[in-house]
C-alpha cells in the first residue's frame, strides 16, 4: 500500500455523495448509525418508531442515534411529513465517501469504528440474503454468487482494478426509493458488495483506509 499522498484521486464523488469530514466521521462511528442512513436510503424517509422496529432497539435509542446524525448534517427532518406527535427523518445523500487518509491519521478511532461498522452491516446483509435464500424464486437463486479471488499486485495495480470495478458498476441502474417505478418490470434491488483487502508480508499503518462507499 503506498503513502497516502501518493494515491491516485482518479474518482470524483458526485452531488449526491457526502465526503466524511472528523464530524461526520465521528458521527457514523457506531454501527446503529450506520444501518439507520443506510435504511433511509434504501426504503426512504421514516419515523424514528418504524426505524427502530427494523433495527430491533427501542425508538428511544433510535431517536438519540438520528438527532446525532442530524447535527452532523447526515440526515435531516421531513417537514412534509412530520406533525406534532411524529417526527419523519431523511437521508441526505444517497452515498458516502471516506478517503481522507490524514483525517483516519487524526481520528484513528473514529475510522477503525466506522470502518468496522460499515464491515458488520455488510455481514447482517450477507446473511440476511443466505437465510432467504431457499425462499427465493430460481432465477433469484442462480444470480447468488460469493467468491473470491486470490491475486498478486502492486499497489498501483490495486488501485486500477477498483477503478474497473466501479466503472463495471456504475453502469448498471442505482437504486434509489424514487428511482424504482420507473424500473423495468421484474427488476428488485441487488447489493453488490466489493472487498478489497490488502494482506501484505509486512505490517502497514492500521489507520489508513481503504477506499469506502456505503448505501
Amino acid at each position: 500500500m503506498t503513502e497516502p499522498s501518493e494515491w491516485p484521486q482518479v474518482t470524483t464523488p458526485d452531488a449526491d455523495t457526502v465526503v466524511l469530514d472528523a464530524k461526520g466521521l465521528r458521527a457514523l462511528a457506531h454501527p446503529v448509525r450506520v444501518q439507520l442512513v443506510g435504511l433511509l436510503r434504501k426504503h426512504g424517509p421514516s419515523t424514528a418508531t418504524r426505524l427502530a422496529e427494523r433495527l430491533g432497539v427501542n425508538s428511544g435509542t433510535a431517536s438519540y442515534h438520528l438527532r446525532q446524525l442530524g447535527a452532523a448534517g447526515l440526515v435531516e427532518e421531513d417537514s412534509e411529513r412530520g406533525n406534532a406527535r411524529e417526527r419523519w427523518w431523511r437521508s441526505v445523500h444517497r452515498r458516502t465517501w471516506f478517503n481522507d487518509h490524514d483525517l483516519a491519521e487524526r481520528e484513528p478511532e473514529a475510522a477503525l469504528a466506522y470502518l468496522q461498522s460499515v464491515a458488520a452491516t455488510y455481514t447482517v446483509r450477507t446473511q440476511r440474503a443466505l437465510n432467504e435464500l431457499q425462499t427465493m424464486p430460481r432465477a433469484w437463486r442462480d444470480t447468488f454468487d460469493m467468491s473470491d479471488w486470490a491475486l498478486r499486485l502492486t499497489p498501483e495495480e490495486a488501485s486500477a482494478l477498483y477503478e474497473e470495478l466501479r466503472a463495471v458498476i456504475t453502469r448498471y441502474r442505482q437504486d434509489t426509493p424514487e428511482g424504482a417505478a420507473q424500473a423495468p418490470e421484474g427488476a428488485e434491488r441487488f447489493s453488490v458488495i466489493t472487498h478489497l483487502l490488502p494482506e501484505p508480508d509486512a505490517s502497514v499503518p492500521s489507520a489508513t483506509p481503504p477506499r469506502m462507499e456505503s448505501p
